[in-house]
């Protein structure tokens, strides 16, 4: 038997109905932080640097990041991303 179930329900009443807590003012906290330390970065090396400090998943997410950064600027520079 395949049972399949809908909610339409918007993020905020999907979390209470979970019983997640409300993280969005800690959320915001992080991302202001984060982007008032990007703001004084200023080298590409001082923004790695600062990364490496407050990634939230350390070495990974840093990679994580670089990698996004890469195909940012690859796309924006009309090429294509080297494939690693």
């Amino acid at each position: 038997m395949k049972v399949n179930l809908e909610f339409d329900c918007t993020p905020e009443e999907a979390r209470r109905l979970l019983g997640l807590p409300d993280v969005s003012k800690a959320n915001e906290a992080y991302a202001e932080a984060a982007a008032k330390l990007m703001k004084g970065a200023g080298s590409f090396d001082q923004l790695q640097e600062m990364a490496k400090q407050i990634a939230p998943m350390g070495e990974m997410g840093l990679k994580m990041f670089q990698s996004l950064l890469a195909g940012g600027a690859a796309m924006a520079m009309g090429g294509k991303k080297k494939a690693d």
